[in-house]
């Protein structure tokens, strides 16, 4: 079963095109790493997934089995985040319930304690009576993973859940994920990192459409790469491709991405949270 089905799908804010007209699938059920160049339309995507963006033609159908209408959290990249919101953690996370309550009715027990186990989660619970403004960027991270879990869901997208953020929360977000599955869900995240997108259920690679779907192996080959990210880009040395993308340099004291890099030749894709493909 597929959970995100797209035929002729195109994507356009006023005149400007973000996705031109693609036809893809995307999985119930597993992880899918969407990734491409900067200005690929990889947060388009999960805007228009998340209802937020209608298609300018074709079509785009959600659908988990569980019920008529999907429910969809969106998790935004804290670099969206207006820092001087004068909120707490809690009250970020539990801003996850209101989509099912609606903005003037009153938190019931079971809401509270969604807030409770979506915080325990995310190993955030010790700072809720903090300001937003107080965190680290890997705790703000967290904070708004922390939303998405809170709401009730059936598909969790997550948008570059591992930019620029420390190891300890990079596992933690590993570990929801996960979890995620396990209970039936499907997730769906943007990266820029080959090896993230390397260890993923399912990849879709945009670059102003979707250059391709599929296993990472069916994906993640020369052709494509270099089809979506182009020869100034992409380079190979030896049997090893490796990304050019300046615009995603380590950052000091912030996790690191895991190696950029990946082998041309086919070999068993390692599933998240394996040692050897964490941080070096």
């Amino acid at each position: 079963m597929n959970v995100v089905e797209a035929k002729d799908l195109v994507l356009a804010y006023g005149s400007r095109v973000a996705i031109d007209a693609s036809t893809f699938s995307i999985p119930a059920g597993a992880v899918t790493a969407v990734i491409g160049p900067n200005g690929s339309g990889k947060s388009t995507l999960l805007n228009a997934i998340a209802g937020l963006l209608e298609p300018s033609s074709g079509t785009l159908e959600t659908r988990t089995g569980r019920r008529e209408e999907p429910r969809i959290a969106l998790v935004l990249q804290t670099t969206k985040v207006n820092d001087a919101v004068p909120v707490t953690v809690r009250e970020v996370v539990t801003m996850g319930r209101y989509p099912g309550r609606g903005l003037f009715q009153w938190l019931t027990e079971e809401d509270r304690q969604a807030v409770v186990e979506a915080m325990e989660r995310t190993g955030v619970s010790d700072l809720e009576t903090r300001h937003l403004r107080e965190l680290s960027g890997g705790q703000r991270q967290r904070v708004f993973v922390a939303q998405g879990l809170a709401q009730e869901h059936d598909i969790l997208l997550l948008d570059e859940p591992l930019s620029g953020i420390d190891l300890p929360t990079a596992l933690a977000i590993d570990e929801v994920i996960h979890d995620e599955i396990e209970d039936g869900c499907s997730v769906i995240w943007t990266t820029h990192d080959l090896s993230e997108a390397r260890v993923a259920d399912h990849v879709l690679l945009l670059s102003g459409r979707v250059v391709a779907f599929g296993t990472p192996d069916e994906v993640l080959t020369a052709e494509n790469l270099n089809a979506a990210y182009g020869a100034n880009l992409l380079h190979l040395e030896g049997e090893t491709l490796f990304v050019d993308d300046a615009a995603h340099q380590p950052v000091p004291g912030r996790h690191v991405h895991r190696e950029r890099t990946i082998h041309t030749e086919s070999s068993p894709g390692r599933k998240h949270g394996d040692p050897q493909q964490q941080d070096r």
